[in-house]
């Protein structure tokens, strides 16, 4: 996803982008400028996703800048910000998906983003894709992953819960079985993760040491991550569902 911010104050435009990032991650391209003649050229050979735009600027104003910006790009999504509200029924009048008023913290710009007129479709830059809202699935390069047994993927679920934690044999097997026994089973289960994901190039995903595994969470991107880091897309996809073919998995969202 393209972003980009513009405002003549070169130390507030660091301060934004700097908050914007916090909540949407790093993995955008972020394009930053204080003249807005420029930024509109940038976004000539740059599709701008999202644009944060500083109304009150000499020259050319947020809105006059707007303009321009839907003139290249109808279904930009425009983020207003400001010290002062006058401006706010011409900037809605251009359709702007959102209006932040100096000082901007994450919490303004985490509500903006998560009801952005204009939904971007964000797009997961790694191999493995997982899908925890709704039934739990694992996709790598788009194809579905069937795990030989049903355990062998609700333990790959669990490791994923778990965010990277390591798990130990004896917490599987009390997860997965309860009060029963079946530890050299949940062994035989790990082996077959790890076999599945071999035959997809990506058994780095998972990691196994001694009696303990994990998910290097590094190399996937998982809805319910992109959620936590406060993603709009992943925010709205979330409909109160969490992996819900197993009765252990709760999904504590934040506000």
């Amino acid at each position: 996803m393209n972003v980009l911010f513009v405002d003549d104050e070169e130390l507030q435009l660091i301060r934004l982008e700097t908050s914007v990032k916090k909540v949407m991650g790093g993995d955008n391209v972020y394009l930053r400028y204080t003249n807005p003649l420029i930024a509109v050229e940038a976004t000539k050979t740059n599709k701008i996703d999202i644009a944060f735009l500083d109304i009150e600027m000499p020259g050319v104003s947020g809105v006059e800048l707007a303009k321009k910006l839907k003139a290249v790009n109808p279904k930009v999504n425009l983020i207003f910000v400001t010290a002062y509200n006058e401006y706010a029924v011409e900037a809605y009048k251009l359709h702007a998906s959102g209006y932040i008023t100096k000082t901007v913290n994450e919490q303004k710009i985490r509500a903006e983003l998560a009801a952005l007129r204009y939904p971007v479709e964000i797009k997961g830059n790694k191999k493995v894709q997982i899908k925890c809202f709704g039934n739990f699935e694992v996709f790598v390069g788009g194809e579905p992953v069937k795990f030989a047994r049903k355990k062998s993927k609700e333990l790959f679920a669990y490791l994923v819960d778990r965010e990277g934690a390591a798990i130990n044999v004896n917490e599987l097997n009390a997860v997965l079985w309860e009060d029963e026994d079946h530890k050299s089973y949940c062994r035989n289960l790990i082996a077959d993760i790890k076999n599945t994901l071999r035959s997809f190039g990506v058994d780095d995903v998972f990691v196994k040491r001694r009696s303990e595994c994990f998910i290097d969470v590094d190399k996937v991107d998982c809805d319910a991550y992109e959620y936590k880091k406060g993603n709009p897309n992943a925010v709205r996809a979330y409909r109160g569902e969490y992996m819900t073919q197993y009765p252990w998995a709760i999904f504590e969202s934040e506000e």
